[in-house]
């Protein structure tokens, strides 16, 4: 069996228990089986933390770029070599298939990669100035203390595509890993060791989520925060920032609508769905939650899709041929199950799936509903599970409307042949990403992140790297 790592926090280039003894458990969700127990720390080995990574930041942030780039370098290619290990990590203490959770660590490597390469081209700028001998510099800098809040449902990649654009620019660095799944970013910190990263610039603290993002929120040596989570989190850490004025970035909330035109080429728009909608039990931020489909074809389009749905294999994630997962726990299991009723009393249809599962069952029968309508609960919520509804448009005008009929302008997905008409219908959905006849989006390349509720900053790409980074401006007569 998978040893768990070292079960101890990683504070100061140490591994450490809690001060006051305590721990939590880490629950496999497939099989509910007490895997790990990890440190609750206190609000002191907290405090603790973030002395340690302010006391490394004037080194870290003065260290030559290229000597950081290769330190990450090194991160992310100890990261591949142990590819196989952390892969099986994830998938014991997340449920995602086998197959998924490797993407993931690929996935995770490349952004460390990605951004080796971008801590060397960090360039400031020289600009004309009207006044004869003078010269306007401006500089970018690090920082200070950036601390990530990551999510449960990508645990190894979401806290490598933060810690990466923040050590790359040159500032430290606390993780605060989601409860559901610590083990997996705690194995990170094996490989910063490894990597002989110096101590206190990567911490990885784990324990009570409120306690843990009040002292982080509060603290004026944090200089920067990003958080990936739930828009009503996020509301709470803006209202907390306010005190020390905190520089954020918010990856919140999802509610994307798949546009199918009646042009386009269904076969092609069903892999996309599936991919886009399935992928870890439905449970990213930016899956398909609503499929907006033509009149013309919503029939036919909504039996492929329940077609292909009723062929998905649900089970444990390290069986094979395995194609859904669990849930990540009760709560998500109950929620998407009301999800499901209240839509059905409320008059849509299940054309595939739909069973409730009885408790302690985590797994969520893949489900389509077709008839689902702008005034259901389900068009409303963010689903995060499984579950594929499928709404009849007539115009273009109304699939836009129906498309931004939301709070949260993350993703959005729109199917046709039409190449013009599509890049014409993508610049009118107010989301901050648009996958045109793609669903596979999320690339170290592209600039991820949303608009609305959604959240603001972007992550990723030659732009991730601005928001660990302040500018100096500097005026020499």
């Amino acid at each position: 069996m998978l040893k768990a790592p070292k079960n101890l926090c990683f504070i100061n280039g140490a591994w450490r228990a809690s001060s006051s003894g305590t721990t939590f458990p880490v629950i496999n969700p497939a099989t509910d089986e007490r895997i790990a127990e990890v440190p609750a720390l206190s609000q002191a080995d907290v405090l603790g933390a973030i002395d340690a990574a302010h006391a490394a930041f004037g080194q870290w942030g003065a260290l030559p770029a290229r000597e950081r780039a290769s330190l990450l370098r090194t991160i992310g290619d100890l990261l591949l070599s142990r590819r196989e290990e952390v892969g099986e990590l994830i998938t014991r203490e997340q449920g995602k298939p086998l197959a998924e959770s490797l993407g993931e660590v690929s996935y995770a490597a490349a952004y460390l990669h990605w951004f080796s390469e971008e801590a060397v081209r960090v360039c400031g700028d020289i600009i004309p100035s009207d006044a004869p001998g003078k010269r306007i510099f401006v500089l970018k800098q690090p920082l200070g203390v950036a601390a990530a809040i990551t999510p449960w449902n990508f645990p190894v990649a979401m806290l490598a595509r933060k810690m990466g654009a923040a050590l790359a620019a040159g500032c430290t660095f606390i993780a605060k890993p989601a409860p559901e799944t610590p083990l997996s970013a705690l194995l990170l910190g094996e490989l910063c060791e490894a990597a002989k990263l110096p101590p206190g610039v990567m911490n990885i603290i784990t324990g009570d989520a409120p306690m843990i993002g009040a002292a982080l929120m509060s603290s004026p040596l944090v200089r920067k925060v990003s958080f990936t989570g739930s828009t009503e989190v996020g509301k709470l850490l803006i209202e907390q920032s306010a005190a020390t004025v905190k520089k954020l970035t918010l990856e919140l909330g999802g509610n994307a609508p798949f546009i199918v035109l009646e042009d386009a080429d269904l076969d092609r728009a069903l892999a996309g769905a599936m991919f886009g909608k399935y992928r870890n039990a439905g449970q990213t931020c930016i899956c398909v939650n609503r499929f907006i489909v033509h009149e013309s074809v919503a029939a036919h389009f909504t039996e492929m899709l329940a077609a292909k749905t009723r062929s998905l294999v649900v089970g444990n994630g390290l069986e094979r041929g395995t194609d859904v997962g669990p849930l990540i726990n009760d709560e998500a299991r109950d929620k998407v199950a009301r999800l499901i009723a209240s839509a059905e009393r409320e008059g849509a249809r299940v054309v595939a799936g739909g069973a409730a599962p009885a408790a302690p069952s985590r797994f969520i029968t893949p489900t389509v509903l077709s008839g689902v309508t702008s005034s259901m609960d389900i068009w409303r919520e963010e689903i995060f599970g499984p579950v594929s509804t499928v709404t009849p448009f007539r115009s273009d005008a109304e699939a836009v409307s129906l498309s931004n009929d939301t709070s949260y302008g993350l993703a959005a997905y729109l199917y046709s042949r039409d190449l013009s008409r599509a890049l014409s219908l993508a610049e009118q959905l107010d989301f901050g990403m648009v996958g045109i006849n793609d669903t596979a989006i999320s690339a170290v390349q592209a600039p991820f992140g949303g608009i609305k509720q959604s959240g603001f900053g972007r992550e990723g790409s030659k732009y991730g790297i601005d928001d660990y980074l302040a500018l100096k401006y500097l005026s020499v007569a």
